[in-house]
């Protein structure tokens, strides 16, 4: 009968795994807490590691890693090459089920979620009108919607993280008319909320079939920011569910827990912080590897001064003497490679340093040397064991690469400067032929091309670092049109690249605009940008017309208007400004002024059925309907898709009395967006005028039940159900249509008429004279005003 247990090479194997030596006490706390039942009070839900870069996190983060497989442990890791929540759980799905267990209703969710959230990116065509219309206090909301058409959404759009809760939630409710169902919208506004209860549905199915489940979360010093808040709720709460019990959370950065946030947590959690190796350690490394020679060592400790990433280089390249030990222009880049004998790889490890990501191309555009031997020094490479490798590409440790920048670029500024303009032209390349399988206004919401843009603006910042300054600074502000997430690795970029290139003003850019995004978003990002203005960048001009937009998203329109004057004063063609002042106009009830700004951007941008067709939408509010169905039926024309020109144009066929058109245009607009409140509510009139209550107020359900915090919504279905005698149903509409605007005249007369309905006359002429005060001309109110005086005067005598 054969034994299970493992043989002693194996086990030997194990303790040699990946050449690993020291950290003992960290992994045995570890291994010990694995043989803890979760009930025990000594066992440990969390793990932090925590120290300088370079002391060894993520190798013994991987070991822990190890060790979880050997328990029997089904485990994930996560680095920075996650930029949300919902990556993160991307990435645990794909490991999880190369271990056998697989998610596959959050992987169902998750592709919905890219979806969608890139459908919400890219969007062109405004999400639909959700307010009442006429000059009234909601009929901002047509500007906002608009804005939401042009990409200024929350979330996707350019000043989420600057705006206050109330004021996104705003544009949250405005945005969800736009997407098929309200899951799919809260898939991209609020993911989390979506995903968090399936991935926890997921893991306890998980937890029953493995002793342990083990997630590693690794460079917590940039994941952190979205990571630690979620993991919190997801760790201390039942917010989104129960997590199970034998889940064990490892976390790795440069910086210890948020105490603030977790310190009722600290009985559950174990702190593990790495300093560089103790002496004993570092020799034991060397040992390890073969090196032994007591000057050799001693020359590695001095050089190191005992931090790991640095003894493993050196005890890798297996040095057979001192050298020049005393030698005291000597720097740690010499070292690293000073028992390397061969030159073409030393010139390849210095070189491979220059870019911040390596692939094979890039590296045979980083290194001189033979066009033969380019693939292996690149497998070479990937062996160095200051070099990791996440998808495909290559990364060296900054411990190690910050150094071997400073050696090349002192040592020959023009080979420096040569080196980067080729990298540049790599990078240029290959974005240029990116860009053939991208229409323009998909280049900036496409990852890849991003990458390499990113990529080639480095590279020219390193090479000449003042003249490529005014165009990053430009790509910075085009960013910010597309949200935090796409401006940060462009601040990041700068301040790189500063480093990098010792660039005192790319290097100022860069930490200032990182400290403004990371304080008050992207609206302190593009302040910045506007106060250092010295008067003749080409990028004035859209900044200002981004800062307008969150103004006019933000209920400021005044405001908004000088902004985009500033911007059209310095580009009078800069057709995101003319428009957005345009519907910012509209916004305010001057439709002929916002009529008089689209037809410029017509004249400026004549092939963007967009246009044509949010003409034809101030047509309709402006109530010049033969207008507006002359301008939707072009833009159906150029855009058949386009589901609001659709719902539009049958709005306007409406109101002009030709309810066959109206319910055709209608009925298209569901076909193509079935889920569309605006719509259905739109639709719901149509019935109205043809005497089908029962439709109508089918269709005012379904438009609630998809966008139930929405006023104009809540005052129509008010409406029908008072017309078929349910007062007291109404009423409830009314009172919450006027919860959510307490601005909205019709709402007051309707709900009015609605209580002497109920014979609760003076609530009715309450609510009739608060109408008549916020719209003085409005005849229906009177009307009803008086009939109610009528029905309360005493009764007189014959």
């Amino acid at each position: 009968m054969g034994s299970t247990r493992p043989s002693m090479q194996e086990l030997i194997g194990r303790r040699r795994r990946a050449g690993f030596v020291g950290r003992a006490e960290e992994r045995a706390a570890f291994r010990h807490n694995l043989d803890l039942p979760p009930e025990d009070e000594r066992h440990r839900f969390l793990f932090h590691v925590h120290g300088d870069a370079g002391v060894g996190k993520t190798r013994l983060v991987r070991e822990l890693e190890q060790i979880a497989r050997e328990a029997g442990a089904l485990t994930v890791y996560v680095d920075e090459s996650v930029a949300g929540v919902p990556e993160a759980m991307a990435v645990m799905c794909h490991q999880l089920a190369s271990q056998g267990a697989r998610f596959r209703d959050l992987e169902r969710l998750l592709a919905v979620h890219r979806e969608r959230r890139h459908e919400a990116e890219a969007a062109l065509a405004m999400g639909g009108p959700q307010d009442r219309e006429g000059p009234s206090a909601g009929s901002l909301a047509v500007a906002r919607a608009a804005q939401a058409g042009l990409g200024m959404v929350p979330v996707a759009g350019a000043f989420a993280g600057a705006l206050d809760t109330d004021r996104l939630a705003q544009g949250a409710d405005r945005l969800r008319a736009r997407f098929r169902s309200q899951e799919d919208a809260q898939l991209v506004l609020s993911p989390e909320r979506v995903l968090t209860p399936v991935l926890l549905s997921e893991l306890a199915g998980a937890a029953g079939n493995a002793p342990w489940i083990v997630l590693l979360l690794d460079t917590y010093e940039r994941t952190g920011p979205f990571l630690d808040p979620w993991l919190h709720d997801v760790m201390t709460t039942d917010r989104y569910g129960a997590l199970p019990a034998n889940v064990v959370v490892v976390t790795s950065g440069q910086h210890p827990f948020d105490t603030a946030r977790w310190g009722s947590f600290a009985d559950f959690r174990t702190d593990l912080p790495l300093g560089p190796f103790t002496e004993a350690e570092a020799r034991g490394l060397l040992a390890d590897k073969g090196v032994r020679d007591e000057p050799v060592v001693a020359e590695v400790l001095r050089l190191t001064g005992g931090l790991p990433v640095l003894v493993s280089t050196l005890a890798e390249s297996g040095p057979v003497g001192p050298g020049e030990v005393g030698d005291p222009s000597a720097t740690a880049v010499d070292r690293f490679l000073k028992w390397e004998r061969d030159p073409v790889r030393r010139a390849a490890a210095l070189a491979g340093a220059l870019p911040r990501r390596l692939d094979v191309d890039v590296f045979r555009s980083a290194v001189d040397g033979p066009e033969d031997r380019a693939d292996a020094l690149f497998a070479w490479l990937r062996g160095m064991p200051f070099v990791s490798e996440r998808g495909g590409r290559l990364q060296y440790h900054d411990v190690v690469r910050a150094p071997m920048l400073r050696l090349q670029r002192l040592r020959s500024p023009q080979g420096w400067a040569e080196r980067h303009a080729r990298l540049a032209e790599t990078y240029g390349r290959r974005r240029t032929e990116a860009e053939a399988d991208l229409e323009p206004d998909e280049l900036w919401a496409d990852e890849g091309w991003r990458e390499l843009r990113l990529g080639e603006s480095y590279h020219l910042l390193c090479a000449r670092p003042r003249a490529a300054l005014p165009a990053a600074l430009a790509d910075v502000v085009t960013a910010c049109a597309h949200g935090d997430d796409v401006v940060r690795p462009w601040v990041r970029l700068l301040a790189e690249a500063g480093e990098a290139a010792d660039a005192e003003a790319v290097r100022t850019w860069g930490g200032d605009l990182s400290e403004a995004l990371a304080g008050a978003g992207l609206a302190e990002v593009l302040r910045l940008l506007l106060g250092r203005a010295r008067g003749d960048e080409p990028w004035r001009a859209a900044a200002w017309a981004l800062r307008a937009d969150a103004l006019a998203r933000d209920g400021a329109p005044e405001r908004a208007l000088a902004e985009y004057d500033h911007a059209l004063a310095l580009d009078p063609a800069l057709v995101r400004a003319h428009r957005g002042r345009a519907v910012t106009r509209g916004g305010t009830g001057d439709y002929e002024g916002a009529l008089a700004g689209l037809d410029r951007v017509l004249e400026l941008e004549p092939d963007n059925p967009w246009n044509v067709i949010l003409r034809g939408e101030h047509h309709r509010l402006a109530r010049h309907h033969d207008e507006a169905v002359a301008d939707l039926s072009e833009g159906i024309g150029r855009d058949p898709t386009s589901e609001f020109a659709w719902a539009s144009r049958g709005a306007a066929h409406e109101r002009r009395g030709d309810l066959d058109a109206a319910l055709a245009d209608l009925d298209q607009a569901l076909r193509l967006k079935p889920d569309y409140a605006w719509a259905l509510a739109r639709r719901a009139r149509v019935w109205r005028g043809l005497g089908d209550q029962s439709r109508r107020l089918a269709d005012l359900d379904r438009a609630l039940a998809l966008q139930p915090d929405w006023a104009w919504g809540r005052c129509e279905r008010g409406d029908a159900l008072r017309v078929n005698g349910r007062d007291e149903e109404a009423l409830a509409d009314y009172d919450r249509a006027l919860e959510l605007d307490p601005g909205y005249a019709s709402a007051y007369a309707s709900r009015g008429v609605c209580l002497a309905n109920l014979n609760r006359h003076g609530e009715a002429l309450t609510d009739l004279d608060r109408a008549l005060a916020l719209n003085p001309e409005y005849p229906w109110a009177l009307e009803q005003r008086a009939a109610v005086l009528r029905r309360c005067l005493p009764t007189r005598p014959t």
